[in-house]
């Protein structure tokens, strides 16, 4: 059912012009480019000769790359086609993050950070003889190869809704003492925000130090250039992630996708839900809107902090960095309510190291009874098609929900083209009827849970800075479950739809060409 909604017809023409300003400069910036590039050659018939080399090597730099083949074939193709707008396209957006300069501050950083978090083996042993090897080895993977520990001395509480857990963030924001960091995608200066500033505001009156951190383009539909100003005017320090600079920045197809709250270093949240009203059903423009977050307190909240110190510090060579970074880690006392094995962790794309998609592959491959995912978007290369198929062929009952009103039809439209793929492999497919899930979690076997900002598709698994939490052993992990069980009635199982659905060929066609270029959606 098509909605006219509030949001929908709200006018947000100062943040629209400013994303018209970009997309005129990035295409004069081709034009130009294209330009010169055609004088050239009129000039010097050579040089379309010196083109196809180079085109040629840069395809072969490419292809040799250490990354999924998904992600090497349309830009190949793009380039081949297309070599002036694919090679410029390529450099814009297609290095993911692998500037060197941006990854040598990252890499900076995380040396000064990654030491604060002390990985202790013993819980790693505790884990493994509570919970079983398979558990165990997912955290040491986090552990090695993300760089953050696991704790047996925090709380974790779920909240199967963005309001419930805007109220309980709110109470603990106005016991803040000490300081206030927070890390948004998406922040918009409305209704749901308005309390959240006027607790801030007041915090760094009272001496708090309070800092915000937001992507730039996430925010662009929601606030302006004066933002900023308004939330330093209020005490509030504010750094925004990666501003999209034509003819200069070469890193802006990475944005901040961290939803981060820490509070004095004790409490900690997270989840699917960035500070904007749709995400708090204050308004609904896709329907309903279902999305989820958690609640850690102990020293686990430390891994939460280590992120958003990453980001602080590393974004930008020019920032005023923290020198000591002991007064945000203190140590904490053990909760009453501490229970399970707690592992908040995070995801950049400036290494190889594809952490997000590599937990979900762990808990799919480690599955025995059932898993259970929930998603706004299903865009997976084949080694995650092929995971999802083989849980589903040796017996698990492996089911997905993703949206039943999409927010982005082309992206709707590449989410369904994977479902038949699935479904004959014996997964089960749910699309959710009331309107659109933004809610990103898995559960299995009674056992073990994430839940984080990490859709199941490129963007989340290769582009984005994205933070997620693996948990097991815990009351949350049965509650996670207990919510999926009332969220089913709720949808409709499209698993036999698809399972027999004889595509015209046209559609067979249009399918194949985006899920070809899937990768650069």
């Amino acid at each position: 059912m098509k909605k006219d909604t509030v949001e929908k017809k709200r006018d947000r023409h100062n943040s629209l012009f400013r994303a018209l300003i970009m997309i005129i400069l990035i295409a004069l910036q081709i034009v130009w480019i294209y330009a010169q590039l055609e004088s050239l050659r009129a000039r010097y018939p050579w040089i379309a000769e010196v083109q196809s080399a180079l085109v040629f090597i840069i395809v072969l730099i490419i292809y040799g790359r250490h990354m999924n083949s998904a992600m090497k074939l349309p830009w190949i193709i793009l380039i081949l086609v297309a070599p002036v707008f694919g090679v410029f396209m390529y450099l814009l957006v297609g290095l993911n993050g692998a500037t060197g300069r941006m990854r040598d501050r990252y890499q900076r950083i995380d040396l000064e950070l990654m030491p604060y978090i002390f990985s202790d083996d013993k819980v790693l042993h505790d884990m493994e003889e509570k919970e079983g090897r398979s558990a165990a080895n997912q955290s040491r993977y986090i552990r090695d190869y993300a760089d953050y520990p696991v704790y047996n001395n925090s709380s974790i509480r779920y909240f199967p809704s963005a309001s419930e857990g805007l109220r309980s963030q709110l109470a603990d924001l106005a016991g803040a003492e000490s300081f206030i960091f927070m890390d948004y995608h998406a922040i918009e200066d409305s209704v749901s925000f308005r309390p959240i500033h006027e607790i801030l505001k007041e915090r760094a009156a009272a001496g708090v130090e309070v800092r915000l951190f937001y992507d730039y383009v996430g925010s662009m539909p929601f606030i302006n250039s004066g933002f900023r100003k308004k939330m330093e005017a209020d005490g509030i320090k504010c750094r925004v992630f990666n501003p999209i600079v034509p003819f200069i920045n070469l890193f802006l197809n990475n944005r901040d996708h961290r939803k981060i709250t820490v509070i004095d270093g004790k409490i900690g949240y997270t989840g699917g839900y960035n500070l904007a009203d749709e995400y708090f059903n204050v308004t609904h423009p896709y329907g309903h809107w279902l999305d989820t977050g958690v609640r850690i307190e102990g020293e686990a909240v430390k891994n939460l902090t280590v992120a958003f110190l990453e980001n602080w510090n590393a974004i930008r060579s020019d920032d005023l960095d923290d020198i000591d970074y002991r007064p945000y880690l203190p140590d904490v006392s053990r909760p009453a309510d501490a229970d399970g094995f707690i592992q908040p962790y995070a995801d950049i794309p400036v290494d190889e190291e594809h952490v997000g998609q590599n937990v979900y592959m762990n808990v799919l491959n480690q599955a025995e009874k059932y898993v259970w995912f929930i998603t706004p978007y299903l865009i997976i290369t084949d080694e995650m098609t092929q995971a999802f198929r083989l849980a589903a062929k040796r017996g698990v009952d492996v089911r997905i929900i993703t949206p039943g009103i999409p927010d982005k039809k082309l992206i709707y439209q590449v989410t369904r083209s994977y479902y038949a793929q699935l479904v004959r492999g014996g997964v089960r497919i749910y699309e959710y009827t009331p309107g659109f899930c933004h809610a990103k979690m898995c559960v299995s076997d009674d056992h073990v849970a994430t839940c984080g900002t990490i859709n199941l598709d490129y963007r989340s698994l290769y582009h984005h800075f994205e933070n997620g939490c693996f948990f097991c052993g815990n009351q949350a992990v049965l509650d996670i479950r207990d919510h999926f069980e009332q969220i089913f009635p709720e949808c409709r199982e499209v698993t036999a739809q698809y399972r027999q659905d004889r595509m015209l060929l046209v559609k067979r066609v249009i399918n194949c060409i985006l899920r070809l270029f899937a990768p650069l959606l």
